[in-house]
């Protein structure tokens, strides 16, 4: 499953390949990076430049799937710096010890957002419900102003989410209401859902393009990004100047995401990977990353993009201590599994 993964294009593609070295005798630094990650090419290029390495992209898929290789490999690390942990995955990576501290800039300066361990943040962003305006305005029918309505028979077969097993913005959303809703009611809304027809896709892609609405599917509500209406907008054929879509931040329906870069406990090429962490939290890379990675910048007063006003944020969100998701993230999706597929 490809996180927030819209039209990238050949702007994606720059990220899955190898980059010119720097010079025929530089060394490789090894960076482990989720199946999202996305830079511009010339970016990329510069920082091998400038720290004399040649950059080897390894793609790690979804980010739970991503550390866990990295917990598979730890007798022999398979990279030396990580990207892409976040706040859900962060004590999961601290009890494997398949992390190190790093000491540098990056780490002491002030972030917008936390991020606990020796995880130093890079972005952050909001899993929660997007809508299909044209959809809503067409049909009459009001916007759910909570999940308690999703449940009743007038919001029948309109959603699509993910499976949590099998993505990342699906096991957000879980942890989401049962963090908002509490364990017991969320599963017993989770319920009620599936009796009033609640799509379940594998993945992003497969819930945003083909069974979202917008798409020519036939559910109007799926679970997105709180960036996916800046992204409509950014890469309309079109060139239109509003989303047809919008984000609906109901109570037990958002959940922050902050990611970050780390050093890998007995990687290699420590000083390249201390430069790669700084400069994730470059202003270049955190002004690019928004409209490459559709994520807000961590760094303070990085300058956001126009077409990012269409990208709100809510006031209120989840935010479920990482060391209960550690703990019982597993067991909330098998209990989903059970209550709502099978």
């Amino acid at each position: 499953m490809l996180r927030r993964t819209f039209s990238f294009g050949a702007a994606a593609a720059l990220a899955l390949t190898g980059l010119a070295p720097a010079s025929a005798s530089a060394q490789e630094l090894r960076v482990l990076v989720h199946g999202s990650f996305s830079l511009p090419k010339p970016m990329l290029a510069q920082f091998e430049a400038d720290a004399g390495v040649k950059l080897g992209i390894i793609k790690g898929g979804d980010a739970g799937e991503m550390l866990n290789k990295l917990i598979l490999t730890r007798a022999q690390p398979i990279a030396d710096v990580v990207f892409g942990i976040d706040n859900a995955l962060v004590s999961k990576a601290v009890a494997a010890n398949v992390l190190e501290p790093y000491a540098g800039p990056a780490a002491s300066r002030a972030a917008v957002v936390p991020l606990q361990g020796p995880v130093v943040p890079v972005d952050y962003g909001y899993v929660n419900l997007n809508y299909d305006k044209a959809w809503f305005a067409k049909s009459g029918l009001a916007l759910p102003k909570s999940l308690d309505d999703l449940a009743l028979p007038a919001y029948r077969d309109l959603l699509v989410v993910q499976n949590p097993a099998t993505s990342s913005p699906g096991y957000a959303f879980l942890l989401a209401t049962v963090s908002g809703m509490g364990e017991q009611a969320a599963f017993d809304w989770w319920a009620r859902m599936r009796a009033n027809g609640v799509k379940v896709a594998k993945g992003w892609s497969e819930a945003y393009y083909t069974e979202f609405s917008r798409n020519g599917g036939s559910r109007p509500l799926v679970v997105s990004y709180a960036s996916s209406p800046a992204a409509e907008v950014f890469y309309s054929k079109e060139k239109i100047t509003e989303p047809p879509t919008g984000s609906l931040f109901l109570k037990g329906g958002v959940l922050r995401q902050v990611e970050g870069v780390a050093l890998v406990r007995g990687g290699q090429q420590r000083e390249a990977a201390g430069r790669f962490i700084e400069f994730m939290r470059s202003k270049a890379v955190q002004e690019a990353l928004q409209t490459t990675m559709w994520m807000f910048p961590a760094e303070p007063g990085v300058p956001r993009p126009d077409v990012m006003r269409h990208a709100g944020e809510p006031a209120a969100f989840e935010d479920p201590a990482g060391d209960l998701v550690a703990r019982k993230g597993a067991d909330w999706v098998s209990r989903w599994t059970r209550v709502v597929l099978k």
